[in-house]
């Protein structure tokens, strides 16, 4: 029974102390909208998207036309997902110059509207269309009353030629940052 144990730890010593491949690191770029001559006396809060465990992580999904889903090898987020898309979404309405005040929870801003998001579609189809798909559902939220002021779902794809990747990556942070201008022209116009 002892060396039943001294086996398994051994064993997990080796995963311990394993060299495994670093693995390549992506981020998604936040787009400049067209700035807004005046700013709107109002703040914003950028809400922490909620998502499926598929997409609240740091991999970066690929999917197939048969339905299987498979993590892109060798390649993760910068951070969870949701978080990511959070500090983008954030920066993209901070680049419009449309709010007097664009922030994240515990800024301490006096929040006129919430900005909730859930990513409900992020990958790569690498069969047939060949493209990233991006869907994310947002509300705005009144915080001053708690009412939803409107909802609406955002859904954006980006064509993927070639493979690999930086090529994949490219792809998702394309159709990203078309979601994300819709979001804040979308917002500028509702609220």
């Amino acid at each position: 029974m002892s060396g039943i144990a001294v086996v398994a730890l051994s064993l997990s010593g080796c995963a311990l102390f394993g060299k495994s491949e670093p693995l390549d690191t992506y981020e998604l770029s936040a787009p400049s909208p067209e700035a807004k001559p005046t700013k709107r006396r109002m703040q914003i809060l950028i809400a922490e998207p909620s998502a499926l465990k598929i997409l609240d992580g740091q991999s970066i999904v690929i999917k197939r036309t048969s339905g299987v889903i498979e993590y892109l090898k060798g390649a993760q987020w910068a951070d969870r997902l949701p978080r990511v898309v959070q500090a983008r979404l954030a920066e993209t309405f901070q680049h419009s110059g449309a709010f007097s005040g664009v922030g994240l929870p515990g800024e301490g801003l006096a929040i006129d509207y919430q900005v909730i998001a859930e990513v409900r579609a992020f990958e790569v189809y690498v069969d047939g269309s060949r493209s990233a798909q991006v869907e994310l559902f947002v509300r705005l939220l009144n915080d001053r009353n708690g009412e939803v002021k409107a909802s609406r779902s955002f859904r954006a794809s980006s064509p993927v030629s070639g493979s690999g990747n930086d090529v994949y990556t490219r792809a998702l942070d394309r159709a990203f940052g078309l979601a994300a201008l819709e979001i804040v022209k979308w917002t500028e116009t509702t609220i």
